[in-house]
């Protein structure tokens, strides 16, 4: 196997960004926020990553992992689009949340309390092969599964990703190194759906090859970054493949048609799309006819992660690596922000998702730190956490490799 390292040097200066932001988190619920202006003072450094190649691209985010995180499938378990009865697919807007919420980007004083986090955060333990749902006091609210959740010949092993469905009645999660997705019913903490082949890759029907940033789309699709068949499906609740961009083994930067490594495929309010791809750093936006809208490449990462869209138009964006971090980009690939920073206790160990809140802060999961943070980007500062830097664990209060965040506003 080549191994290749990279050494990325930026330098810049401080950033000021003026007037409204409004973000769309394109997680599901794909809802407007305004947020305060961004002011910061880019870091100024290196970020050093290995990475290896796989078919003209690199490898996917999960390939660096230690053994002692990896998940062991089962050896017998097979899913392909199972269900059992439920009610149909809701597809009514949201509720609108009716509270006031502070800003607390650069707030002065700061925020504390259900300010910061104006609403729960559902986290996707790996390591622990859970979710959870935890508020701005540290509570756990909700777990899956719990004992007994899981029906005979059910399995749940190691969630990379878990996002909210559009009615906030349910959770689409993917299990990348188990190769499946499922979708849970929120209420009844039943696993409702599955697709994929449990612990075996593929490309036919059916099978899947390391899927990543799985959601479930308003029209009641549901779509997944099929990252080492290089593309993105969109899956029925019957289980058939009912459209796809990119073609299947052909890992080449030639959107709309073909994709090197995408990890991410998050839907956006106008029915387009955002991916990212881990083969050349790219982020591309797709209309909802799949057309492409912009593809830029973003230098300021050693490996890209699950890129998300602000309603003006640039661009939040994950590097995962080692001394990782997170940057804002325009439209065109301009840096905006970038959020290195220095400290030992402060560093970033694989960070692969950050998500702008409605009050003007950044939540992120920091994969290897076991830790979720809320980021002032104002002050560049860490203002909530919830794990413990460097020890995993299950215990309350105590993450494993937490792979992947959504946020459920209060009211929602």
């Amino acid at each position: 196997m080549f191994i290749r390292c990279c050494m990325v040097l930026v330098v810049a200066s401080s950033v000021t960004l003026s007037g409204d932001l409004e973000f769309a988190h394109g997680g599901t619920a794909a809802e407007l926020h305004h947020v305060t202006p961004l002011v910061s003072t880019p870091s100024t450094g290196g970020v050093f990553s290995q990475r290896s190649s796989i078919a003209g691209a690199m490898l996917p985010k999960r390939a660096t992992a230690t053994a002692s995180s990896r998940t062991t499938p089962h050896p017998k378990a097979t899913v392909t689009a199972t269900r059992v009865p439920s009610r149909s697919v809701q597809r009514t807007p949201p509720r609108r949340p009716t509270t006031s919420i502070r800003l607390c980007a650069g707030a002065n004083p700061p925020c504390a309390g259900n300010a910061l986090l104006p609403g729960t955060l559902l986290i996707a333990d790996r390591g622990n092969s859970r979710l959870i749902e935890v508020n701005a006091a540290k509570h756990v609210l909700w777990t899956f599964p719990r004992p007994g959740d899981l029906r005979p010949g059910q399995a749940f092993q190691g969630p990379d990703d878990a996002f909210f469905t559009p009615d906030r009645r349910s959770i689409i999660t993917n299990q990348e190194e188990a190769q499946t997705v499922g979708l849970i019913d929120y209420r009844s903490h039943r696993l409702v759906w599955q697709y994929g082949h449990l612990g075996i890759r593929g490309s036919a029907p059916g099978y899947l090859n390391e899927p990543d940033d799985a959601y479930q789309r308003r029209d009641g699709l549901v779509t997944v970054a099929d990252i080492r068949n290089c593309r993105i499906v969109f899956l029925s609740r019957a289980g058939n493949v009912v459209r796809q961009y990119g073609q299947t083994g052909v890992c080449v930067h030639n959107p709309p048609y073909t994709f090197a490594s995408p990890n991410g495929d998050t839907p956006l309010s106008d029915g387009g799309m955002l991916v990212t791809e881990i083969g050349g750093s790219h982020v591309v936006r797709l209309s909802a006819r799949g057309k492409v809208v912009f593809d830029i490449t973003v230098p300021w990462v050693s490996y890209p992660s699950d890129a998300q869209l602000l309603a003006d138009g640039t661009i939040l964006l994950s590097d995962y690596s080692y001394d990782g971090g997170i940057v804002r980009v325009s439209a065109s690939g301009r840096l905006l922000w970038r959020y290195t920073p220095t400290r030992a206790i402060d560093r970033l160990n694989h960070p692969s998702l950050a998500i702008m809140l409605p009050n003007g802060l950044i939540a992120t999961n920091d994969d290897w730190n076991h830790r979720v943070l809320l980021i002032d980007p104002r002050r560049n500062s860490i203002v909530w956490q919830y794990g413990i830097t460097g020890a995993a664990g299950v215990s309350p209060g105590y993450l494993n490799i937490p792979d992947g965040i959504d946020f459920r506003q209060t009211g929602t």
